[in-house]
């Protein structure tokens, strides 16, 4: 096997924007800004617009599309155009 192939995989925070949340995990991703975490130590910080804490799936604000009722109404129409 090759060495030095694949980029270091570390520990590092992302740091969700739009709700200020952020979350240690492992990541391949690199960053020239640091973050003291809640162990003490310092970690990479990767900043990002959208996590679990704001998307509206997850935070129950997602809103389900109806497509039955379009289909129906498309059916009623072109069902009296075929006759």
């Amino acid at each position: 096997m090759k060495s030095d192939v694949h980029p270091p995989y570390q520990q590092v925070v992302f740091h969700d924007m739009t709700a200020d949340f952020a979350f240690l995990t492992r990541s391949t991703m690199t960053s020239k800004e640091k973050v003291k975490w809640e162990d003490g130590h310092e970690y990479p910080l990767i900043k990002v617009e959208i996590s679990s804490a704001s998307h509206p799936f997850y935070t129950g604000q997602h809103k389900i599309v109806d497509s039955a009722g379009r289909v129906d109404k498309f059916r009623r129409r072109y069902a009296a155009a075929k006759k």
